[in-house]
């Protein structure tokens, strides 16, 4: 019974390396534009084909944030094919490197990736009570 365990913690182990993909030794390109979080992959890799001029096959790594800056998608090709990666904050707002705002892709590196989602500002706006549908109290 241990070694069925240990078997299984093993298998395991080596998927979640096969599965998650991503290191310092891949480009990272940024989409400095806000983008519709019902966006999947193929409506994302129009995007970084029209408006990026990348391709998404190129094995490059593609970040995306919606208006607010709370959710991001990374859309990234690995062996058996595209893989989004989502996340949401409860709470704060993703920090985004400055960036001339002309531009269609910003091109970063590993370290600023982990930079925006380690950086995450909490408390970005002020809490306000809805009374009713038409009228809010601060």
């Amino acid at each position: 019974m241990i070694w069925a365990w240990f078997i299984y913690v093993l298998l395991f182990y080596f998927w979640v390396k096969i599965m998650f993909h991503l290191h310092n030794s891949l480009q990272y390109y940024l989409y400095p534009l806000p983008v519709d979080m019902r966006k999947s992959f193929y409506t994302l890799s129009g995007i970084i084909t029209s408006s990026m001029n990348q391709n998404v096959r190129d094995g490059g790594v593609f970040i995306f944030m919606n208006r607010n800056l709370n959710v991001m998608k990374i859309l990234h090709m690995e062996y058996a094919g595209l893989v989004i990666y989502h996340k949401k904050l409860e709470s704060g707002r993703f920090k985004l490197p400055v960036f001339d705002e002309n531009t269609t892709s910003i091109t970063i590196h590993w370290q600023d990736l982990m930079t925006i989602v380690q950086s995450v500002k909490t408390g970005c706006g002020k809490l306000r009570r809805i009374v009713n549908k038409y009228q809010a109290i601060n």
